[in-house]
């Protein structure tokens, strides 16, 4: 059945196409229970995709007064996806409170590398920008950028606190069979040791829908062979879409669910008054 919960939403204060009231009346529409707004954390250089300084509190006030005017039809929560980039971003903790936010997402979409000043992004549309990245910034070693992601991904565990791991495994998305094998031992290497450190900090992994359902990845992030790890070590998980409209809201949760089904698990956890719990499958 569908989860009408989602926790991972951008608006037009980031890189989202609208208004937080469009989003909130098609969560009404579709029978959602919960809708999170989480847009991309401030960083402190030029970007077309983050919160920009100064916003922050127009943001914080918009959806305050959004949910007061339909806290009867729907519980709307404020939430950031805080990018990591050590030495780079703010402290997660920092954000939590000075915001008052709900929860956190924590997040790689930049990846650090020995360039003082340059970044390799591993997002957006174009794999060309993922490439080009990877030779300038890598030298073309895959194998060194990849390593790069997941160490980036543990230096977060490591270093901030915050509620949810974002799109976990997304360094595959734009790979797309041609530079790497997710069953090559080496990558699974890599995999395997973030998972045990999720594990020991007791996080949420989010199980993020909208590399699918925008055609850009053939599975989920992150993907079946993470899920059944994630599963054996009890690591508990969200679902969202990471919806930049309106009508992502619930796209691909149907078949997710499935998914998450096939991989062993029973439960995802939501949040009801404040508080996290689980929610049968």
């Amino acid at each position: 059945m569908s989860q009408l919960y989602n926790y991972h939403t951008h608006s037009r204060f980031s890189d989202g196409s609208a208004e937080p009231e469009e989003y909130i009346k098609e969560a009404i529409r579709q029978g959602f229970n919960t809708l999170g707004f989480s847009e991309h954390s401030v960083l402190p250089f030029e970007n077309t995709f983050a919160l920009q300084a100064g916003t922050e509190n127009d943001y914080v006030s918009d959806i305050r007064r959004l949910q007061k005017e339909y806290e009867d039809q729907l519980e709307i929560l404020l939430a950031l996806e805080a990018d990591y980039i050590p030495g780079v971003s703010s402290e997660f903790s920092g954000l939590k409170s000075s915001l008052g936010l709900d929860y956190i997402i924590g997040s790689v979409h930049l990846v650090k590398n020995s360039h003082p000043d340059k970044l390799w992004f591993i997002d957006g549309p174009k794999r060309e920008t993922y490439d080009n990245g990877l030779n300038e910034l890598f030298g073309g070693d895959i194998r060194k950028g990849v390593t790069a992601y997941w160490h980036q991904i543990n230096q977060m565990l490591e270093e901030e606190t915050f509620d949810i791991v974002g799109h976990l495994d997304k360094i595959k998305m734009h790979n797309q069979g041609r530079w790497f094998n997710e069953a090559d031992p080496w990558y699974t290497g890599l995999v395997n040791e973030t998972i045990a450190l999720i594990a020991e900090k007791g996080v949420l992994v989010e199980v993020n829908t909208r590399g699918v359902y925008k055609g850009r990845s053939d599975s989920l992030f992150p993907g079946e062979y993470v899920l059944r790890l994630m599963n054996e070590r009890k690591i508990p998980v969200v679902l969202s879409s990471d919806a930049h409209q309106p009508h992502e809201l619930s796209l691909y949760f149907k078949e997710a669910m499935s998914i998450l089904k096939d991989c062993g698990f029973i439960t995802l956890r939501v949040i009801s008054g404040g508080k996290w719990t689980e929610k049968p499958i």
